[in-house]
């Protein structure tokens, strides 16, 4: 077989001059994110892979959102251009390019020609970059809308609680308040954080409302928080409103305590209101009113008691809570009056004691009366108030004992005697009233008996029991000198010494030039056939 002549040697290629300004056009056009450089260099692959990594960095980024597009995704981004920059310089350093007008085909393009597409590679850089800048102030603007937006739940909440206490809205009140600090601080400069210190000073106006509307009771806690607005908002963002609730917050005080001084329940809620008062604004024209004001009050319930205007035990009930508020109140300044205080009440007590008498309530004008003696020994009125409580005692057996107040001092002219005896087992207590009033106790008979009345021998006429038939010294006395008039008396023996009813009341009449006895003793019944 013959043998092939051999090939002729291989003609040896020339390398490809680098050229690099078609590396620098190529790393250009790849940083414009559309992988432009691979086209030139007709790597059709390349040039998808950057115009897809492109189209999934928007997909992530768009719309604009306050969060942005994630840091790693960012970094990533960064990091895939530039490997697409440098891999594009190194290809494109001695790569034939298919640049217009066919210039690069295996020598590669002249400096001269490439000069305008690397100017045009220079100016496309601004695509990315504009991208960038357009989307970072979309970015901005959708933080402003989301700030504004927060800013508006902020205000929709204050506006949600007006017209409610504060201390039923107090928490949406200071979720509020805490947005308003937080974009006034840390948010200072955005569209909503600058709208801070005008709606700061809605915020003012919506917890002062009350005040406004003179419920100053209710008006006490919001101004307390509007107060200390200084220690939980930034002072720059109140805008002349530190201070502004001292003079209103003392006024409340000052309504509220007054009004509340003889308010059922309120006697606490008044002394802490201004005791308050006192302490945080002694120099205000407000709490220089107070004492001032207290003593009024005072003289005001007083007047009332004495000129009968008011019910006397409606008005002693005024006057106990307002001194129990007035005891709350500095002892330095306030002890005279809780000491004047107290003497109206007792005055009050004693009216009040009459009042319930002259009404007929005579169970209530002894229980005043008797207590009258038990608070007030030292009193000028103690022994009128006692034949009150004796009348009083007397009238809830036998109202017509009740038709006159017991004077409050004796009358003059001549007294007629009165002997009683007791003629019965146990003590027994005699009260009496008509001109003048009083009460004796005898001691028991020791000798002295139960009577028996009702018996069958009296029932078929047997004499009745001769009752204080015995000698004169077995029975215990007591003498009463009284003037004339009609008496009313009712016999009061323990329960335990009689099987008969336990009081007894009775009347008589007092006449001039006689001498009278009155001999008690104690009967009981028998049914028939007992």
């Amino acid at each position: 077989m013959p043998v092939p002549p051999p090939e002729p040697p291989a003609v040896p290629v020339a390398p490809v001059a680098s050229n690099p300004a078609q590396a620098v056009l190529v790393g250009l056009l790849n940083l414009s994110c559309l992988g432009l450089g691979y086209a030139l260099l007709k790597q059709w692959i390349q040039a998808a892979v950057c115009v897809l990594a492109t189209a999934v960095l928007l997909l992530v980024a768009l719309p604009a959102d306050v969060d942005g597009v994630p840091t790693g995704v960012l970094v990533g981004y960064g990091v895939f251009l530039l490997a697409a920059a440098a891999d594009g310089a190194r290809r494109g350093l001695r790569a034939p390019l298919a640049l217009p007008g066919g210039a690069g085909a295996g020598a590669g393009a002249t400096a001269g020609r490439l000069a305008l597409p690397i100017a045009l590679g220079l100016v496309l850089l601004a695509v990315p970059v504009g991208g960038s800048v357009a989307y970072g102030a979309a970015r901005d603007e959708a933080v402003e809308q989301s700030l504004l937006a927060r800013l508006a739940t902020a205000d929709e909440q204050v506006k949600s609680v007006e017209g409610q206490s504060f201390g039923g809205a107090e928490h949406t009140y200071r979720k509020a308040l805490d947005v308003y600090q937080e974009l006034g601080t840390k948010h200072k400069d955005s569209r909503a954080g600058r709208l801070v210190p005008d709606r700061l000073t809605d915020y003012y106006t919506s917890v002062s409302a009350p005040y406004q509307q003179k419920k100053y009771c209710e008006a006490v806690p919001g101004l307390q928080h509007l107060r200390a607005l200084p220690e939980r908002v930034d002072r720059a963002l109140l805008d002349g409103l530190t201070g502004k609730a001292d003079d209103p917050l003392a006024h409340s005080w000052y309504e509220c305590g007054i009004t509340g001084l003889a308010g059922a329940g309120t006697e606490a809620a008044a002394g802490d209101n201004l005791n308050a008062l006192l302490s945080t604004f002694p120099e205000s024209s407000y709490a220089k009113k107070v004492e001032p004001t207290v003593r009024e009050s005072l003289r005001t319930r007083a007047a009332a008691i004495a000129g009968g205007s008011t019910n006397p035990c409606d008005a002693v009930l005024e006057l106990e809570r307002f001194r129990t508020t007035v005891d709350l109140l500095p002892k330095d300044t306030f002890a005279a009056v809780s000491t004047d205080t107290g003497k109206e009440i007792q005055k009050g007590d004693f009216a009040c004691g009459v009042e319930q008498f002259e009404d007929k309530d005579f169970g209530e004008a002894l229980q005043t009366m008797n207590d009258y003696v038990k608070d007030y020994p030292d009193s000028p009125q103690v022994a009128h108030a006692r034949s009150i409580a004796i009348a009083a005692e007397i009238a809830d057996e036998t109202p017509d004992a009740g038709k006159r107040l017991p004077s409050a001092t004796a009358p003059g002219g001549s007294r007629m005697v009165m002997v009683v005896s007791n003629d019965g087992p146990g003590e027994v207590e005699l009260l009496y009233t008509g001109p003048v009033t009083g009460r004796v106790t005898l001691k028991s008979c020791g000798t002295c008996t139960t009577y028996e009345t009702g018996g069958l021998a009296q029932r078929l006429g047997a004499p009745k029991p001769k009752v204080c038939s015995g000698p004169s010294s077995k029975y215990p006395k007591a003498t009463l000198w009284l003037p004339a008039g009609d008496y009313h008396f009712l016999q009061k023996r323990p329960s335990a010494s009689s099987l008969s009813a336990a009081d007894k009341s009775s009347t008589a009449k007092i006449q001039s030039g006689y001498a009278y006895t009155n001999c008690l003793y104690v009967t009981k019944g028998y049914g028939f056939g007992l």
